[in-house]
């Protein structure tokens, strides 16, 4: 299948070079077995003086925004930055389409945070009329704007200057991870089962497209009911099939891997429209992957390869919330907790928070068919691999959003903040399957680090710090040492 270019052609924006030129991480060999798995690529943390960032010599950042602020647009940022990625702008631009993960008991917490809004609207929404109140997608039961969305920067990449800010997105839930499309749009997922009636008019639990361009402004939010309602995580796409792949984080349940493979690449609002499937093991069916010291079954070894097949999921809109328990009972392999998710050269990698013998973290590795997608798949089934698993919390601690480094490295934010205990790091890993350690967060607030990214020119480095809401830009010598 060749990819759609609707969205490409209406955007007028080149497409990211995040699926542009990423190097492939290869297999890994003996010395994947060696108890030395952390090194000090980029040397030590250096503390931070003004008590936010710290990081090795050499490296630099800058904060590009905080919540609160005002925007182009005249709305506020609004709080809890979580999911993000960068696409090539124009005239030189890089544009940043991030997430904010804020749901109904979030909205109660503004004077507990020094006053500040959380939604992008105020505090009490006073500033709700300046747009078209039929792009929000939802109200709460209280009347109030939902306020979970999708935020866009324009950034100068030369001196990291911020041009503009606006809201592309409002009125969803829990908008936590996604992905970006290789035709330049943010796939934004929600975090959520929750029911009409619940907490609002309508069902959430979808994924929705924002197409990365400061033109179009707040755009109208149309689910895209082909990649099913769950409890969403984040999203990959095959530039080369259009085949979608999509991680679920549901705590106390568990979690799959899914596809929806396309009747047309780029087409994902219809309800009917493509195959909506889960990963299970060939041979296996329900085999558990967790590795927890109470999982069925025997253990995945790190760099054990398993042949996997996908099962055909029927009523992808999950009105009994039970699509994990019916894909089991069809045969899908099970995950825990479902997080960060990132294609690379051929491949992709995706993260499960707290797989692992410790329930520290597992990062998996899936090679797709030459097939994938079509009737030929079963000849030559795609693999997944166990790539790497978290011994000890120094090691590794609640892998959630990734990335790909321009050069193979894996970037993962680590979501410390899970357990309340400890510091936050971004941390890497090399091809070879070392770890080494980026970036602490040096706030007196725990935060979790997320939505890395780098940008068009492979050599800034943009997440967000969630529960201070800052976006961060990094540079450094990557490629020196």
């Amino acid at each position: 299948m060749k990819l759609s270019r609707r969205k490409l052609l209406k955007s007028g924006l080149a497409v990211s070079t995040a699926f542009a030129g990423l190097a492939s991480l290869a297999a890994c060999g003996s010395d994947r077995q060696s108890p030395q798995l952390t090194i000090d690529k980029y040397g030590k943390l250096l503390p931070d003086p003004k008590g936010i960032l710290d990081l090795p010599k050499g490296f630099k950042y800058k904060i590009l925004s905080r919540p609160g602020e005002k925007m182009s647009d005249g709305l506020r940022v609004p709080a809890d930055p979580d999911g993000m990625a960068a696409f090539a702008g124009k005239n030189g631009t890089t544009i940043l389409m991030r997430n904010h993960e804020i749901n109904a008991k979030d909205l109660q917490k503004e004077d507990v945070r020094a006053g500040k809004p959380i939604s992008p609207f105020g505090k009490n929404d006073e500033l709700v009329e300046r747009i078209d109140r039929s792009k929000i997608y939802d109200f709460h039961k209280s009347g109030r704007a939902m306020a979970g969305g999708v935020t866009g920067l324009v950034i100068d990449p030369g001196p990291l200057h911020v041009k503009q800010q606006w809201l592309a997105l409002s009125g969803t839930y829990d908008n936590c991870a996604g992905g970006p499309t290789p035709w330049n749009s943010w796939i934004s997922c929600e975090e959520t089962r929750t029911r009409a009636g619940e907490i609002g008019a309508k069902d959430h639990g979808w994924a929705f497209e924002v197409i990365a361009d400061p033109e179009l402004g707040l755009q109208t939010p149309v689910p895209l009911k082909g990649l099913g309602r769950f409890k969403h995580e984040a999203a990959a796409v095959d530039p080369d099939t259009g085949i979608i792949y999509l991680t679920q984080d549901d705590w106390g349940h568990d979690s799959l891997l899914y596809r929806f493979v396309p009747d047309i690449p780029g087409e994902m609002v219809s309800i009917d429209s493509g195959r909506f499937q889960a990963l299970m093991i060939i041979g296996q069916p329900k085999r558990d992957l967790r590795n927890w010291p109470l999982s069925k079954g025997k253990n995945v070894r790190v760099e054990q390869w398993l042949d996997v097949a996908w099962v055909d999921i029927a009523d992808r809109d999950n009105p009994d919330n039970d699509i994990e328990d019916r894909g089991v009972e069809a045969g899908a392999a099970i995950f825990s907790r479902g997080e960060g998710i990132w294609y690379g050269d051929q491949e992709l990698y995706f993260a499960s928070t707290d797989g692992g013998a410790r329930k520290l973290g597992q990062i998996w590795r899936y090679v797709p068919s030459q097939f994938e997608g079509t009737e030929f798949e079963t000849s030559e089934p795609g693999r997944l691999q166990l790539f790497f698993e978290s011994p000890d919390k120094a090691v590794m601690e609640y892998a959630d959003n990734i990335t790909i480094t321009p050069w193979g490295d894996i970037l993962i934010c680590e979501d410390e903040y899970s357990d309340g205990n400890g510091d936050n790091y971004l941390r890497g890993i090399t091809p070879q399957g070392k770890i080494y350690t980026l970036a602490r967060s040096a706030l007196k607030q725990k935060n979790e680090f997320c939505g890395a990214c780098f940008g068009p020119d492979g050599k800034t480095l943009y997440f967000n710090l969630h529960q201070n809401g800052l976006t961060i830009a990094v540079r450094g010598p990557w490629n020196e040492l």
